[in-house]
């Protein structure tokens, strides 16, 4: 049986008081592809903030329930695009070389042999050449693809990926799901926010439907079947955002 990368227990993130994700529990399996799916509001982008530890950006609220994992094991998020300023200031090697903070400190040099890894990790993901460009020069493909490339410094055991093909061309979004392959193949833990389902069928080996609740939960083509899919869309439909605050038990 595959160990477990993350168990959640009971898990409510809350903004105030009003549930984004209600009592979930379950497992994403060690060395998969996972995908997180449920209609839009299902909480799915409020869930993969509590995996990486806090809230997403620009938010403010609660986590309750418990989340494990190993303390030491390497964590790489990768947020939605618009979290992202592109119009700040940086190079595109700057900021893929803040992968290696992990190592380096936030606040010392990445030296040579940084800058040559940065180099590599463009390369590997289409951009050789671009360490000189600035972000805000680089259409939406060539941005996903730099922090993609700020991913693979980071070179942790367990990614978190929100959205991470959203606006960006086909070709462009082939070229990255290899990676996953590769980071599959590594036996690394990848968990996505993904809305196309065809996707998810062909790529994903576990998938969670969510809708604030946990719809199903397990290998993808149990999860992604028409009964599901059409209980978490009534779902979706009769949320009540004046509903009463949850309260968990003391």
């Amino acid at each position: 049986m595959t160990a477990a990368a993350i168990r959640l227990h009971d898990v409510t993130v809350s903004y105030r008081g009003h549930p984004a994700v209600h009592h979930l529990s379950g497992a994403f399996p060690r060395g998969t592809l996972s995908a997180v799916v449920g209609p839009n509001g299902a909480g799915k982008s409020s869930l993969l903030g509590a995996l990486a530890g806090g809230l997403p950006p620009g938010t403010s609220g609660s986590v309750q329930g418990r989340i494990e994992r190993d303390p030491k094991e390497r964590i790489a998020y990768l947020p939605q695009a618009a979290a992202l300023d592109r119009t700040f200031p940086v190079r595109v090697g700057e900021l893929v070389a803040t992968g290696l903070w992990a190592r380096t400190g936030a606040f010392a040099s990445v030296g040579r042999d940084g800058a040559a890894a940065a180099g590599r990790a463009l390369e590997a993901v289409g951009l050789a050449g671009f360490e000189r460009r600035w972000l805000g020069e680089l259409s939406a493909g060539q941005v996903q693809r730099t922090l993609f490339a700020r991913l693979l410094l980071q070179d942790a055991q367990l990614i978190l990926l929100d959205e991470p093909f959203n606006a960006i061309d086909a070709r462009t979004t082939a070229e990255l799901l290899a990676l996953l392959d590769r980071w599959k193949r590594e036996s690394r833990t990848v968990i996505a926010v993904l809305h196309d389902l065809d996707q998810v069928r062909e790529r994903f080996d576990q998938a969670l439907l969510l809708a604030r609740e946990a719809v199903a939960w397990g290998p993808t083509a149990d999860v992604l079947r028409a009964e599901h899919l059409f209980r978490a869309r009534r779902m979706a439909e009769a949320w009540d955002d004046d509903a009463r605050p949850c309260r968990v038990a003391a």
